[in-house]
């Protein structure tokens, strides 16, 4: 089932979510409603608090679908390592129609449990290690524009307040 996926300002993505304690059907099905959620986006990652549910649970697929072998999930997710330094244009399916430049790791190695519970270490580079970092931040409660500064910050939330008054968001 395709899920809505929640906008900036959401309560949800603003919040740090909880361990899940089984990887239960629910869970799985959850991850399913995910993953058929961020190709429909169509997006490379998906965080279970931008559709809503509070559970350190996410997906990651750089194919967006087109190889079955890409797909990663990961419950519980911790970094294991992350090092290095990358500056690249960022979007989010949570935040639509807005990028920026945002400072990731150029390496990071996630440990966490698949879909069937089973442990698994996956090391990412590029942009598969920016995009366990976004990720990351999701379940941590931040959005790409929380990293932000300054000016860059004001002009996306200024105009996030501007569409959110006019109802276009």
């Amino acid at each position: 089932m395709i899920r809505p996926i929640l906008r900036y300002g959401a309560e949800v993505l603003h919040q740090p979510a909880s361990e899940v304690a089984a990887v239960t059907p629910d869970v799985q099905t959850l991850i399913d409603d995910m993953v058929q959620t961020m190709y429909a986006a169509p997006g490379i990652g998906l965080a279970a608090t931008q559709v809503g549910v509070p559970l350190r649970v996410f997906v990651v697929d750089l194919s967006v679908g087109r190889q079955a072998t890409d797909l990663l999930v990961f419950v519980n997710p911790e970094f294991v390592l992350t090092e290095g330094r990358q500056f690249e244009d960022e979007g989010c399916l949570s935040v639509p129609g807005f990028n920026a430049t945002v400072a990731r790791p150029a390496r990071a190695v996630v440990r966490g449990l698949d879909r069937d519970g089973n442990p698994h270490t996956v090391e990412g580079t590029g942009l598969l290690a920016r995009a366990f970092q976004h990720e990351m931040d999701h379940l941590d409660g931040a959005v790409f524009v929380d990293r932000l500064r300054g000016l860059q910050k004001q002009l996306i939330t200024r105009r996030i307040r501007r569409l959110a008054r006019t109802g276009k968001w």
